[in-house]
Parts: structure tokens; C-alpha cells; sequence
């Protein structure tokens, strides 16, 4: 795991090594500016000594590290044009230092231009740049920004060239992850160690490449902090498999019922059913409408049918709860909800389903999830469970906008698991898992080409298959969702983001977790 830290928590870092390692702040920027200098070199390799640099800097120490910055350009031959946004007056402490310097340096060599910001005019000063660095705000960023930064930004991002953020983008909430207006970032070098809000949410969107850039301080400050979110690696998800022992059978590989389906959505059935047994499960069972049993039949291999009178209505009712009640016994885990449909009748089954076999586990998708909304989910014991909404759908089962989830989504999913004790598996780029114990871990695979139709119908197969085979719901999860990402990644090897569907990303599962488990088997 990848650990992530707060905005307070990378603060204290200042504070240990100016009042305890009596460390100047002012060599904390030097080594900072050192760091972020020799960044965006090896990440934009193609500059050379004819492209200009830009940088613009405000008043706080995220500026002194711009003015700093700009000090390196000058001193290995490199023009720069620096726009301060504050005056020198306006300006103290190590982040005045640095512009003092920076300014004489400039009028010195003459190898560049100092300009203090008068209007959004000076910004076209940039316009011949092949570098941007945004200095502007830094870590201090809540809420929306105020004028003349908000205007700043937004003409920044028109330029074409590549654009830096030093720590974080200007306009992000590092803690949050959200921002009105965010500095859009090709390279976001972020000082001390990594902030949450770089990798999900605007940071996302808009940090770009991340990468660490250090301030002169060891790694044991940071190691002694306690973290509640992080980026999962290869290792988590390879380490979260289920362990096949060698007396397994097709029913003690772990038993899988996908309640799913109706006449107006069956595929998303077919894909769910079919995805768990290429994560393993021994047994997988579509429990569907009798009408379509011929379709079912038509598109399944493995999975066997099981059906229910639907008195060719085509969809679940709450008549089938009995009906269903012997198969959802036999079952390890119970896959509900893609393409069931929303009829009052269905939505009332499925909330019967997940009350009456709480000792169950559940991967609850789709229409199931729509069952639970408008906080019916607080009727129901639901911590077997596994759920699986977007975000539009987890707003909903909140009774909130989306804009508002969006504003802070840790603090909404750490706040329905820890009521729940369920575990949160929000879809997205990037998807995130919450579980009941506050942690929080962001998936690192995946692509644009997952944003359609089926993607989330296989990875609840992914995920019902993992969790049959093993008690561990958490380690299901993380291990679910970076395969189920890592298989579109491999997939770009072969066809590109537009190319690409559900049943080939169902295909893949199977090679992405060969090629998780080969690359660990070579390492040892």
C-alpha cells in the first residue's frame, strides 16, 4: 500500500524539521526547489536550452519555491519569465528571501523577465513558454478561490504548454479532492510525501504524472504517522487472492446464485453470471425469469439456470421470494441486482432477499443498489455486504446531490460504512473501496475505455467469484477491483479506448490475474 497523508499531517512535517531538527526553512525550499528542478527534466526530457520557463508564483511559501525554482533554471542557462503575483512588501519570510534573490539574479543575467502582476494582461507574457509552473497557492486551497486567482488559473490552463504544479495544483483541496477551478497539471510534483486528494476526484482529473519530490527530511517522520487512506500496489491485490487448496471440489471452490436479469436488461446478467468463474468460483447459478429461459440457456456455458415464474412478465417479484429461497441457502454468496429492472414489486423482493439471509454475503449492483435508495439501506443489515453503486447511484441511496457527494467523498463513505459496517466499493476513475473500519484504498488500474455499458456487470461477477472462495471481503474487494482494472489495461495492448467492450474486458480477467501472480512467482 501506498500511504496517503494529509494536508495537517505533511504541515507537521515543517514544523518537525524547523523546531525539532532545526532545519532553516529556507534550506527546506532550497531542497524542495532542488528536488522539483530535477523533476520536471527527467519528466519533460525534450527541453532544451531554447524553451522558456514560466513560473508563477503567490505569496506564500508555495511562491518561494517558484521564486527558488526559477534561481535553478537561471543558474543552468535556461530563460525564465517569473510573474509574481505579490509585491515584495507583501511578501516575508523565506518565500521574500527568495524573491529578492530571484529578482536581482534576473536583472543581473539578464536572462529572462521579473514581472509583478498588475493584471490578467501580463499572463500573455507566457504565451512563448514551453514550460508553465503554477506556484500559486499551494496546500491552503478550501473552498472556491477567490478573484484574482480563480481568473489566473483559468488563463493558465488555456496555454499550450506543459504545465507543473508545484505540491498540488492550484484550486484543489488536497484533503477532498475537489476545486471549482483546478490548475490543469501535466506534472504535479508534490513536496514531503503524497497528499490524498492528488488521486481522486479534481486531483484525478488534474494533478497529471504525480510524483514525490522531497524537502530534506528522512522517511521515519512520515512512517510514524497513522494513515487511513492509500493507493493499492500489485502486491495488495496478489497477496488479497483467495488460496486454492488441493483437495477442492466444483462446490468447495465456493457457490455462487446471481439473482439478475429481466426482459429488458438480460445481458447484464449473462456478464455477472459468467465473470465469477473467471475468478475462480467453482459453481456459478443465474437465477432468472422462466419466460427467457431459452436466451439464458443460449448465452451461458458454464452457469446453469435456475428459473422462477414470472408469468411472462419478464422480471423478479416479491412471489419469488419462496420460490428462490432453497437456492439462495445453497449459495456462498449472492450476486443482486444488474439488470433486474425497478418494478416496485422487484425492488421489494430484492430488499426481501438481503433482509432475510443476513448471514449471507452479498454483492449488492445496479438495480438492487436503486432498492436500498433513498436510505432504505438503514433497514437492512448489510454487513456481509459488498456494494457496488456509481456515484450518481450512492448519492441517491444517501438522498443527496451528486455535486454535494462530490465535495467530499471520503468523508460521505467513511461515514455510511462505518454506519453499515459494510464494505464500499465506488465506482469511478479512479474506483475507490471504503470498509468499516475507516480505511480507504484507491484502485491504480483501469482506463477510460471501462466507461460502458457491462463493465460493472463483470466486475460484480469478479467480485462474487473472489468472495465465495474466501471469508475476507476486504481482500475481495481490493483484489476485484485491480483486476478487473488491470484487465483493461492489458486490453490496451491490443485495442484502444474506444475499441474494447464488457465481454472482452470478462475475456481478460483470467490473463490479468496470471499476469499478477507470474510477476511475483519471477520476483521470488
Amino acid at each position: 500500500m501506498i500511504p496517503l497523508y494529509s494536508i495537517q499531517q505533511v504541515r507537521s512535517a515543517d514544523d518537525y524539521g524547523i523546531n525539532k531538527l532545526k532545519i532553516p526553512g529556507v534550506v527546506l525550499m532550497e531542497n524542495a526547489a532542488i528536488n522539483i528542478f530535477h523533476s520536471i527534466l527527467e519528466d519533460f526530457s525534450c527541453l532544451t536550452k531554447d524553451d522558456v520557463i514560466g513560473i508563477v508564483a503567490g505569496k506564500g511559501n508555495n511562491g518561494g519555491d517558484g521564486f527558488a525554482l526559477a534561481r535553478h533554471f537561471i543558474n543552468n542557462g535556461y530563460s525564465v519569465t517569473v510573474i509574481s503575483i505579490a509585491r515584495e512588501n507583501e511578501l516575508s519570510g523565506d518565500a521574500k528571501t527568495n524573491y529578492v534573490i530571484t529578482k536581482n539574479l534576473l536583472i543581473e543575467v539578464g536572462r529572462g523577465k521579473f514581472i509583478d502582476y498588475k493584471n490578467k494582461s501580463d499572463l500573455n507574457k507566457l504565451s512563448n513558454c514551453s514550460v508553465i509552473v503554477d506556484a500559486l497557492l499551494g496546500t491552503g486551497t478550501k473552498g472556491n478561490i477567490r478573484e484574482p486567482f480563480a481568473s489566473i488559473i483559468s488563463k493558465l490552463n488555456s496555454f499550450n504548454a506543459f504545465k507543473v504544479a508545484l505540491d498540488i495544483p492550484s484550486g484543489l483541496d488536497a484533503d477532498k479532492g475537489s476545486g471549482k477551478i483546478v490548475f490543469e497539471a501535466d506534472l504535479t510534483i508534490t513536496l514531503a510525501e503524497y497528499k490524498k486528494g492528488l488521486f481522486f476526484g479534481k486531483g484525478y482529473l488534474y494533478a497529471g504524472n504525480v510524483v514525490k519530490g522531497g524537502i530534506g527530511l528522512g522517511e521515519e517522520f512520515f512512517e510514524s504517522l497513522s494513515v487511513g487512506e492509500f493507493c493499492i500496489e500489485p502486491e495488495d491485490a496478489f497477496l488479497a487472492l483467495p488460496k486454492k487448496e488441493l483437495d477442492l471440489h466444483k462446490y468447495s471452490a465456493g457457490k455462487v446464485l446471481t439473482v439478475a436479469g429481466s426482459s429488458s436488461l438480460p445481458g447484464a446478467a449473462f456478464l455477472t453470471a459468467k465473470s465469477c468463474f473467471k475468478t475462480g468460483a467453482g459453481s456459478s447459478v443465474l437465477a432468472f425469469p422462466k419466460s427467457l429461459k431459452m436466451l439464458a440457456q443460449e448465452k451461458l456455458d458454464a452457469a446453469t439456470v435456475v428459473t422462477y415464474e414470472d408469468g411472462e412478465s419478464g422480471v423478479l417479484s416479491g412471489a419469488n421470494f419462496t420460490e428462490l429461497k432453497a437456492k439462495l441457502l445453497w449459495a456462498d454468496v449472492i450476486a443482486i441486482g444488474p439488470g433486474l429492472g425497478r418494478a416496485d414489486s422487484t425492488l421489494e423482493c430484492v430488499r426481501e432477499i438481503i433482509k432475510g439471509f443476513t448471514g449471507k454475503k452479498f454483492i449488492i449492483d445496479a438495480d438492487a443498489i436503486y432498492a436500498l435508495s433513498k436510505k432504505q439501506y438503514r433497514k437492512i443489515n448489510l454487513s456481509n455486504s459488498i456494494l457496488t453503486p456509481h456515484h450518481k447511484e450512492f448519492a441517491e441511496m444517501l438522498g443527496i446531490s451528486i455535486e454535494e457527494l462530490q465535495e467530499d467523498l471520503l468523508k460521505f463513505g467513511k461515514k455510511f460504512c462505518d454506519e453499515t459496517k459494510s464494505i464500499l466499493v465506488l465506482k469511478g476513475a479512479p474506483t475507490i473501496i471504503f470498509n468499516p473500519d475507516g480505511y480507504v484504498f484507491i484502485n491504480t488500474t483501469g482506463n477510460q475505455g471501462m466507461a460502458k455499458f457491462g463493465t460493472g456487470d463483470v466486475l460484480t461477477g469478479v467480485l462474487a467469484g473472489l468472495a465465495c472462495q474466501q471469508n475476507d471481503l476486504g481482500a475481495s474487494a481490493i483484489a476485484g477491483v485491480y483486476i478487473h482494472g488491470m484487465a483493461a489495461d492489458l486490453l490496451m495492448n491490443e485495442k484502444t479506448i474506444y475499441g474494447f467492450t464488457a465481454i472482452d474486458l470478462l475475456e481478460k480477467i483470467p490473463y490479468a490475474i496470471k499476469t499478477l501472480i507470474d510477476s511475483f512467482i519471477r520476483e521470488n
